[in-house]
């Protein structure tokens, strides 16, 4: 086993990159008072979002993401064709088929990319659907993944319901993995699914009614998400420090060891709840949920690259990456974080 707690091989799987796309239209608190019964205050209280952003008409899936993944390849320096797997982490696809990710390859121009989605559970996808990606790096199969996590959550809400309205917000995230220096990069990753909380939060496929009798509506139709506040509050606070402590322990580390926890941006006072579990001061995290809400599973990456523009992030940190969610779902994974040098000599390794 080397330093990141995985099988020794000649390369490392490493973020090269991380991309990003923010829808341009603004939501705040304010305006959904003039479409919801809900109040400003009431939303920074209890959930501690103050903006989110909302995709345009006519904007998708697959716009968003692709507007991600050539964001990652211009901080890498390269150009999509460069890209030899796309791999979608997504809930809210285009279409039911062909999968997202072939419209990202053919919009982004990465002629040459095969490509799939993944629907691991909306926001778990920030760690599930990049432990996927990682995999085809570590077997030697592809040399330059690009994992796109990307949702339009707001399409899935009828704008009568204020229950996830206050929550959720739409864009995008792009992991762009590549080898890396042995011993850097994606560690110790843990995976694990409670299926109990099915309903606690899920985009149900059935007919639904407002109080008045009126159907409701969505951008999928007869797909509506809805969520349990007070389960999803339970079951984050009460479970994930213990699987994060798994995760440290399976791994030989401690909470100590850890330079930057990056969490899925669920909720503030989850995520206060969490770190309070954990005995780590905010201060080792960074929170972005009050400018963009839970963005699903794009949240972990993006809290990844805010971290990055902020210069909380520098080659050798220890990062540890929570996504949980859906399902109910969690996913952690510690990463080395790589530098330049990290890439150079093994990107073109046989």
């Amino acid at each position: 086993m080397n330093d990141s707690g995985t099988e020794e091989r000649p390369w490392g799987v490493g973020i090269r990159a991380v991309g990003r796309y923010l829808p341009e239209k603004n939501l705040s608190n304010s305006d959904l008072e003039q479409i919801l019964l809900t109040r400003d205050d009431w939303i920074r209280a209890n959930i501690g979002v103050e903006n989110r952003r909302m995709a345009a008409e006519g904007e998708w899936t697959s716009d968003l993401g692709t507007a991600a993944l050539l964001d990652a390849c211009d901080r890498a320096g390269i150009t999509p064709a460069d890209v030899d797997l796309i791999v979608c982490g997504t809930y809210t696809p285009d279409n039911m088929t062909p999968p997202t990710a072939m419209l990202v390859i053919r919009k982004a121009g990465a002629s040459g990319a095969t490509g799939f989605d993944i629907n691991s559970g909306a926001c778990p996808g920030g760690v599930f659907a990049l432990d996927v990606g990682a995999k085809y790096i570590a077997t030697g199969q592809f040399r330059r993944v690009a994992v796109v996590m990307a949702d339009v959550s707001t399409r899935t809400m009828d704008w009568k319901d204020p229950g996830p309205a206050v929550i959720f917000g739409d864009g995008a995230a792009c992991y762009l993995l590549e080898r890396c220096t042995p011993g850097r990069g994606i560690g110790t990753t843990l995976l694990r699914s409670d299926p109990s909380g099915y309903e606690s939060v899920w985009v149900a496929r059935e007919k639904r009614h407002r109080r008045d009798g009126t159907p409701m509506s969505s951008g999928f139709g007869d797909n509506f998400g809805a969520l349990d506040g007070k389960a999803v509050h339970a079951f984050a606070v009460g479970r994930v420090p213990g699987f994060i402590k798994e995760l440290l322990d399976t791994a030989g580390r401690t909470a100590d060891d850890i330079d930057l926890f990056a969490l899925h941006q669920a909720n503030l006072y989850i995520l206060q709840g969490i770190m309070r579990e954990l005995g780590v001061p905010m201060d080792r995290t960074v929170i972005n949920i009050q400018k963009y809400g839970n963005t699903s599973g794009a949240s972990v990456p993006l809290v990844l690259r805010e971290a990055e523009d902020l210069g909380r992030l520098s080659p050798g940190d220890q990062v540890l990456l929570t996504a949980f969610g859906s399902g109910f779902s969690m996913g952690a994974a510690l990463v080395r974080w790589c530098g330049p040098e990290d890439f150079a000599p093994v990107a073109v390794a046989s």
